[in-house]
């Protein structure tokens, strides 16, 4: 992954990996690995002072609120931590209206939000660039620092498996269409019902023709850990489905990761998932404690991938 001419970026918007090219992506997750060293070495890297990033949460979090605030600090910038209530628009104010705005004070803003629309009708009111924090159908962010993850563990990306097992979710749009990019083999097993929108799935096999890579979804979890180099899973019940599930627990108890199921998968493969974990439910374990778990490194570098982002955008 060697970037030998500088990718300009500044200005544009983060709502989706299906938007950056494969060599866009490369040079986020290079300057990833590159700040992640200036920061381990001590060096003091301020491009972003002056800056403020504005932070809009509709949805709760840990890593998505405490990585982008450090980030921005560690750059030199400074963050501004907006719910609802904070904002007018949890009175009624439009969104084309907040974004606005918003504009006329910050260099950016995350958002963190239900609906995919309002992220996309966020970005195209706002007159600076608007990353997506994550919605109910895609986790950006969250995907580039599993690639960075995955890049430090294996030494590349195009080529390996990927197999996701669980809820066909914002998660599984999110890695289904960062293993499309960049050529990486993607399957994505769910209960029937609960498989990935089919729009998502269809854009993600057609990148994955450009790259070469393979999307398969399937209803079984054997079929799509065979042979994966990635071992991937998720919660059952996102946030706003929490009535779901004692329902799901049944419906998904075949999709457990566990010993048995990552036999089939290769001796060497990584274990990942996005956290928060429920252990025992979606992973047991010995699985997510174990010494083929990633979970605390893929954590840690969502910082590291959103720092890039903000140098990049800002």
């Amino acid at each position: 992954m060697n970037m030998t001419a500088t990718i300009q970026l500044k200005g544009k918007d983060f709502l989706t990996l299906a938007d950056y090219s494969k060599e866009e992506i490369e040079y986020l997750l290079h300057l990833a690995l590159e700040l992640k060293e200036k920061q381990q070495s001590g060096e003091r890297y301020t491009p972003l002072s002056g800056k403020t990033l504005a932070m809009i949460f509709e949805k709760p979090s840990t890593r998505t609120r405490v990585s982008f605030e450090v980030g921005m600090v560690q750059l030199g910038g400074h963050a501004l931590h907006l719910s609802s209530r904070d904002l007018q628009i949890g009175r009624g104010e439009t969104i084309a209206d907040t974004a606005r705005v918003l504009s006329q004070y910050v260099d950016g803003i995350m958002i963190r939000t239900f609906e995919h629309e309002k992220v996309e009708e966020l970005a195209h009111y706002a007159t600076i660039p608007v990353i997506n924090g994550l919605t109910d159908d895609d986790h950006p962010c969250q995907a580039l620092a599993d690639l960075l993850t995955i890049y430090e563990v294996k030494g590349k990306l195009q080529g390996l498996k990927l197999s996701y097992i669980g809820d066909g979710n914002n998660m599984a749009h999110a890695l289904m269409l960062a293993a499309a990019k960049v050529g990486m083999d993607c399957a994505v097993a769910s209960p029937k019902g609960y498989e990935p929108k089919q729009a998502i799935v269809n854009e993600a096999k057609q990148m994955a023709s450009e790259s070469g890579a393979t999307i398969v979804v399937t209803n079984d979890p054997y079929e799509a850990i065979a042979d994966a180099d990635v071992v991937y899973t998720d919660v059952w019940a996102s946030m706003g489905q929490e009535a779901e599930a004692n329902e799901r627990m049944h419906i998904f108890a075949p999709f457990q990761v566990n010993e048995a199921l990552v036999q089939q998968a290769k001796q060497d493969f990584m274990f990942l998932h996005c956290l928060p974990a429920h252990r025992g439910e979606e992973v047991t374990e010995d699985v997510i404690d174990g010494k083929q778990s990633y979970i605390f490194q893929q954590a840690g570098n969502r910082l590291h991938a959103q720092k890039a982002l903000l140098v990049s955008l800002l």
